[in-house]
C-alpha cells in the first residue's frame, strides 16, 4: 500500500517541488503518492510543510508519522499545540553551500575594506592596507550545520575562528566555547561576528548593548541567522558611537523590512533581503525523501527537532 505524502508548503511552492519530490521518492524505492491537497487528512502519512503553508491545525492528521519542514528554522511551528507528530527541520546541502558563500563573501568584504573603494563618490587614493586574515579574529555564534560549515570555510582562509553555542560542541579544527562566560571570551577578541543561531527565548536579543560593548571597537557584525538575535536599538546606538563599524544584515524582526526602518538610511548598515541561503528544491527533496524512507524502514529520522530546545 503506498504512503500518502501531503505537500502543505503552499501552492506557490508546489510547481517547484512536485517533480523533484516525485523523482526523489522514486529513487529511494518508497511507493508513495504525492499530492498538494488532502481530501482525507486521516489518510495522510507524511506532511511536507513550510511556515505560511496551508496547515495551522495538525489535529485531523491522526495517521501522520512526521512533519517535514522545508526551511531550516522551525520557530513558527515548534510551539503549535496541535502539532504532536515528530517534526524535522531542513538541513539542505545546497543551502549550506549558499550560506557559506554569502558569509565568506561579506566577511572578506569587511576584512578587505572593499566598501571604502566601491562606495567612494569622488576620486581618492587612500592606500590603506588591511591586515591579513590570520590577524582578524572571527566569532561564529551558532555551531549547528550552517555555523560549522561557515566557520571551517573561514578557517581555511586563515581567519582565526572561534565558535560559540549555548551547549558544548566539538568541531574539528575550530575551538568552541559555550555558556555566558564563553560568549564574553569569544566576543572580547572578535573583529568580525557572524550570527547563525536559531531563534529561541534564550537567543532573542543575544547581542544587546552590554554584549556589543564587549567587542573591540570597530568590529563588524554579519547576521544571516535570525533578526531577533540582535537588539535593533542597541545596534544602532553602537553604530552611532563607533563601537560597531558596520553591520550587514540579511534577516529582520519584520520582513520585508519596513520602508521607514532606520536600517535603510544608516550608512553603517547593509541590508540584504533574506537571500543568504534558501532551500533548493532538488536537494531538499532528497532530504525529505530520505526521511520518509527512514521512517518506513523503522530507522531514526534525520534532523529531528528537540521541542524543549526549540530547534
Amino acid at each position: 500500500m503506498p504512503v500518502n505524502v501531503f505537500f502543505a508548503a503552499g501552492p506557490e511552492h508546489w510547481p517547484d517541488y512536485r517533480i523533484p519530490l516525485q523523482n526523489a521518492l522514486a529513487a529511494t524505492g518508497v511507493d508513495a503518492v504525492l499530492a498538494d491537497r488532502a481530501e482525507d487528512p486521516a489518510a495522510v502519512d507524511y506532511i511536507v510543510y513550510s511556515p505560511g503553508g496551508i496547515i495551522a491545525d495538525f489535529t485531523p492528521f491522526t495517521r501522520c508519522k512526521a512533519v517535514l519542514n522545508l526551511w531550516a528554522g522551525v520557530e513558527k511551528i515548534v510551539g503549535n499545540a496541535t502539532l504532536t507528530q515528530p517534526l524535522c527541520r531542513m538541513v539542505d546541502p545546497a543551502m549550506t553551500e549558499s550560506m557559506v558563500e554569502w558569509v565568506v563573501g561579506h566577511a572578506l568584504r569587511h576584512h578587505l575594506g572593499m566598501d571604502r573603494d566601491i562606495r567612494s563618490p569622488a576620486p581618492h587614493w587612500d592606500q590603506i592596507s588591511p591586515p591579513i586574515a590570520r590577524e582578524r579574529p572571527v566569532a561564529m555564534l551558532g555551531m549547528g550545520a550552517l555555523g560549522q560549515a561557515c566557520a571551517q570555510a573561514l578557517a581555511a582562509l586563515n581567519f582565526p575562528v572561534t565558535g560559540w553555542s549555548r551547549t558544548a560542541k566539538e568541531v574539528p579544527g575550530i575551538p568552541c566555547l559555550h555558556g555566558e562566560a564563553g560568549l564574553e571570551a569569544v566576543l572580547r577578541q572578535a573583529q568580525i561576528v557572524v550570527t547563525l543561531l536559531p531563534r529561541t527565548a534564550e537567543t532573542e536579543n543575544l547581542l544587546d548593548a552590554r554584549r556589543l560593548g564587549w567587542l573591540p571597537r570597530g568590529a563588524f557584525i554579519i547576521n544571516p541567522g535570525r533578526g531577533p538575535l540582535i537588539d535593533d536599538d542597541a545596534l544602532l546606538a553602537a553604530l552611532d558611537a563607533g563601537q560597531i563599524a558596520h553591520a550587514t544584515l540579511d534577516v529582520f524582526r519584520v520582513e520585508p523590512l519596513p520602508p521607514d526602518h532606520s536600517f535603510w538610511a544608516h550608512s553603517g548598515v547593509t541590508v540584504t533581503p533574506h537571500v543568504a541561503a534558501s532551500t533548493k528544491p532538488v536537494t531538499a527533496a532528497g532530504v525529505v525523501a530520505e526521511n520518509i524512507r527512514r521512517a518506513e524502514a523503522g530507522e531514526p529520522l534525520l534532523y529531528l527537532v528537540d521541542r524543549a530546545r526549540g530547534y
